[in-house]
């Protein structure tokens, strides 16, 4: 019986290191003596004292040259607190009370004639009245706070943005005047509290306070009693 081996790695040789080699090896390597030592710390001493003080520190941030305000007006803390109050007084409004006393309403927009705006807000301080409006002018908070400022001035007058009143008293055009009688009932309804149509009076056109007042007198004489006390006032 023959037996067949094939052998296929290949031999390696493996390197002989002589002590020759190694000589010349030590030869080969740079030969540091102390003076070679004592001749790179003098090439790259350390600094001393005197020459980290002749070193320029790194400049710190300038103030005086920070982005300054662009006026040096000081603020008016006054006007902005009048500002907060106004827009605390728009954004949470005081809500009318029906059965307490006749209440009139003087529904307008911010966008009305300058001075038909400044009539009746002058009108409405005298008699005590309410001023509402829909909605925010131009969408804006801010927009709605510095026109309703500028037009209120210093005078007290009651000022809301009540939508649900405007849908409630059916106001389709502005200015527009409701009276709503003394000991009026409320009664619940989509748009909140609602009055009977008996309880209350609307005029619509753009007519002064006092020419409304007198209209809704005379031609509805049930009211006389309710619209005498805002008819006193603005005579007052």
């Amino acid at each position: 019986m023959s037996v067949l081996l094939t052998i296929s790695a290949q031999a390696q040789t493996t390197p002989v290191i002589t002590e020759e080699d190694m000589a010349r090896v030590r030869r080969e390597q740079p030969n540091i003596t102390d003076k070679d030592i004592k001749r790179a710390q003098k090439a790259h001493s350390m600094p001393g004292a005197a020459e980290l003080k002749r070193v320029p520190g790194t400049a710190g941030p300038r103030i005086d040259a920070l982005p300054k305000p662009q006026t040096d007006a000081p603020v008016d803390l006054e006007a902005l607190s009048k500002a907060y109050a106004l827009q605390m007084k728009i954004t949470q409004p005081t809500r009318l009370v029906l059965g307490d006393g006749p209440i009139l309403m003087v529904f307008i927009s911010l966008s009305m004639p300058e001075a038909t705006l400044k009539r009746l807000v002058n009108q409405a301080a005298r008699a005590k009245a309410s001023l509402l409006i829909r909605g925010l002018l131009n969408g804006s908070l801010r927009d709605t706070v510095a026109r309703t400022q500028a037009l209120l001035a210093d005078q007290s007058v009651a000022f809301q943005i009540d939508p649900q009143a405007f849908e409630r008293y059916a106001i389709t055009q502005v200015p527009s005047f409701v009276l709503v009688r003394d000991g009026a009932s409320s009664t619940p309804c989509q748009n909140g509290s609602c009055s009977p149509p008996n309880d209350y009076v609307r005029l619509a056109g753009d007519v002064s306070l006092d020419y409304a007042l007198s209209h809704i007198q005379h031609r509805t004489p049930r009211f006389s009693k309710d619209v005498a006390a805002f008819i006193q006032r603005l005579k007052g």
